[in-house]
Order: C-alpha cells, then structure tokens, then sequence
C-alpha cells in the first residue's frame, strides 16, 4: 500500500480526530431516531428530525453516516395500479371483447388492434 511501518504506527497510535468523534456521536442520534420510526424514516426525515431536536448538520452526512451504519428507510409510496379493471356499480364495465382473442386475420384490413403500452 506504499506506507511506511512507522507512518502506519503513527496513524494508529493517534487518538480519533475531532470529525470523527462527532459523527460517532452523531451516528448515535441518528440510530436512535431511525429506531424511534421502527426502521421507516430515510436520510432526509432523519435530517429533519434531527432539525427538529435543534442538531444542526448536512442532509448529505446524515445519509453517509446512515450508509455506513447500514440503516435504511422505508421504499417508496404504493403506485395506484390503472391496469387492472375494477368491478363495482361505480365502474364502468369492460368493452365488449370484438376480436373473440383471434389476432390473426384471415385477409389484410380485415382486423384492427392497437397496443397502448
């Protein structure tokens, strides 16, 4: 790794910088309040919890610290599905199926279907 064994020795017998005691400390408020969602609340609900308790810090540093704990939030909200019909008086009923499921004509411009996707 092109390090000297004394710089090496050096490095590891040094006490942890200022940085990185604060973002241990940070990242114990971080998992606290992560814990306190039951796992829900992602990097920027953190952040803004962490606003809220009166902390000032990055959005950015409390998603690095959160990557580097290994926590992560919730996915994203449910999708409405439009695919699907739905049955119910409110709705209105399927279109009559023309073609019998046949999609193969017997001559050209005998049959007319189209793909919305």
């Amino acid at each position: 790794m092109k390090v000297s064994k004394s710089g090496f020795y050096d490095w590891k017998g040094r006490p942890p910088s200022a940085r990185f005691r604060a973002d241990a400390l940070l990242t114990e408020r971080i998992e606290r309040v992560h814990r306190e969602s039951m796992g829900t609340y992602g990097a920027p609900r953190v952040h803004a919890e962490l606003r809220a308790l009166g902390l000032r810090c990055a959005r950015k540093r409390v998603a690095r610290l959160m990557r580097q704990a290994g926590l992560v939030g919730c996915g994203g909200r449910r999708r409405r599905m439009l695919t699907t019909r739905r049955t119910g008086a409110e709705h209105t009923p399927a279109a009559r199926d023309l073609v019998m499921r046949n999609f193969a004509p017997q001559a050209p411009d005998r049959l007319w279907v189209a793909d919305i996707t």
